[in-house]
């Protein structure tokens, strides 16, 4: 394949040790490869960029075309359900058949199959692995302060950091669709997107490693940046006070009611089902353990402060909730935990944590626990982490053993209303998730390498952009063939949940 070869003349050609993380350093040894980064010079990490260049030139990556066996698309979406819980997958089907663009946001699977099966630069960062216009947003930093982010990391792994560039550049072309953009339009936004993607990493490839770790990037900046329509700016400043009042007070109104004296999580079946009707018949008792495992675990991998914080709730209540597109089928709870009183409480999510899609092409991560390997890509990636974030692996009460991960439900959360957007609100909103991935993989990967491999020119913006389009013409063929499966009867789809 291209990418084996480049790969080989790179290991053969490389005039410099590669700092950072590549395919071919051995798992046991990654974490302290990135540690090693110091010991190179920045001219010697920019040799490294322009040689990955020379083996693998930046136009290459706007060549795609499936591959000559490319699996059907709906056989690696059934393969992907055979982990998740079957009574839920219609629900996920119908969710990912209502546009094209959410289609994508369930396809990470099917992306990260294409991707494999193309060049790779061999210039590693922590990658989100889903990094869709949809999973970016706002949410409370540890000051309270709204910043923007990253906020979705189940498929998080170390990996090409170009992956994530190709993600982000397709879903703008496939929302521009869904929107009715024009060509110029769609092409527009997603140039202007990596555009900031690659102008930022130049920016980050300058600054102290300290610095790069305290950039983030708060609402009042996003507000100068985005430069929208009155009626963007006025949507951004209404989405924005909705986001302030979006935490465990709000949830508890919304989600809760008294019975028999008691705060209750109140069922709203499928869609959240009470931890009692999740098993009927199973002894109360039985199920009080489990949550009381579950809370017991988790705090052990919170810091002795954060522990300490936890300690002080009891717990009240659970329920199983349906959560996100592509996430739809894995085991998620909520939990409703108690503080001071009832004006003190606390909402944790347990998200189920399943391997990677990347893990298939990338290889294993280097954590055995899935649930660590998403709360320590979160915090290697993310402007400001959930102080709760924490994972544990328990045995559920369907007698598995799973693996968890653990945040608050709202924390003043919120994400980008991209079906309402016009041109220049996409093409606003793609420049400030360009400067937020390009920060992302300043952190994790080589910035001097990755911003010497990008150049100052243009070459890079015009092969995304190229990628991005045709990319959005697979995803639409792939959407047809979920849409044909459900029509023929061969999988099942429940529309309108």
């Amino acid at each position: 394949m291209k990418n084996a070869d480049a790969n080989t003349k790179e290991k053969d050609s490389a005039p410099i040790a590669a700092p950072g993380l590549d395919e071919r350093t051995p798992k046991r040894d990654r974490s302290s490869q990135s540690k090693a980064v110091p010991q190179f010079t920045p001219a010697e990490r920019a040799a490294r960029g322009k040689a990955a260049r020379a083996e693998l030139p930046r136009s290459a990556h706007s060549e795609w075309e499936p591959a000559h066996r490319r699996r059907d698309p709906v056989e690696l979406l059934e393969e992907q359900a055979q982990a998740r819980l079957p009574d839920l997958g219609p629900i996920r089907y119908g969710r990912m058949l209502v546009s094209p663009f959410t289609f994508f946001r369930g396809g990470a699977y099917l992306m990260a199959a294409d991707l494999a099966d193309g060049p790779r630069t061999g210039l590693y960062a922590q990658l989100c692995g889903d990094a869709h216009l949809s999973n970016f947003g706002i949410f409370a930093a540890t000051d309270r302060r709204l910043v923007f982010s990253i906020n979705d990391f189940d498929e998080t792994l170390p990996g090409p950091f170009e992956w994530d560039v190709k993600r982000l550049a397709a879903s703008i072309a496939v929302a521009g669709r869904d929107r009715g953009f024009g060509d110029a339009s769609r092409r527009s936004a997603v140039a202007a997107t990596v555009r900031e993607y690659r102008e930022a990493m130049h920016r980050f490839a300058t600054m102290r490693n300290i610095d790069v770790w305290y950039a983030r990037l708060d609402v009042a900046s996003i507000r100068d940046q985005l430069r929208a329509s009155g009626k963007q700016m006025k949507r951004f400043q209404s989405n924005v006070a909705s986001v302030r009042t979006k935490d465990s007070i709000r949830a508890l109104t919304k989600l809760c009611g008294t019975v028999e004296g008691e705060l209750r999580i109140v069922g709203n079946p499928p869609l959240v089902t009470p931890i009692e009707d999740v098993l009927p018949g199973a002894e109360q008792e039985h199920l009080e353990d489990v949550v009381r495992r579950m809370m017991h675990t988790y705090r052990r991998t919170l810091p002795n402060d954060r522990r300490h914080l936890i300690e002080g709730y009891r717990y009240v209540h659970a329920a199983r909730k349906v959560v996100g597109v592509g996430s739809v089928g894995t085991r998620t709870w909520i939990l409703l935990l108690i503080g001071r009183d009832e004006g003190d409480p606390l909402f944790l999510q347990f998200k189920e944590a399943q391997a990677s899609v990347l893990e298939p092409f990338l290889g294993r991560s280097e954590y055995g626990q899935h649930g660590q390997r998403v709360v320590e890509g979160q915090r290697m990636m993310q402007a400001a982490p959930d102080i709760t974030l924490g994972w544990e692996r328990i045995d559920t009460i369907d007698d598995q053993t799973r693996d968890f991960y653990i945040r608050q439900l709202w924390n003043s959360k919120g994400s980008p209303e991209v079906d309402l957007m016009d041109p220049p609100g996409l093409e606003a909103y793609g420049r400030v998730c360009g400067w937020t991935l390009a920060r992302a993989h300043a952190r994790s990967g080589d910035r001097i390498a990755i911003a010497a491999y990008l150049g100052s020119g243009s070459a890079f913006d015009r092969a995304m952009t190229s990628f991005a389009e045709v990319y959005a013409d697979q995803n639409e063929r792939d959407y047809r063939a979920l849409r044909e499966a459900v029509a023929s009867g061969r999988v099942a789809a429940e529309l309108g949940v």
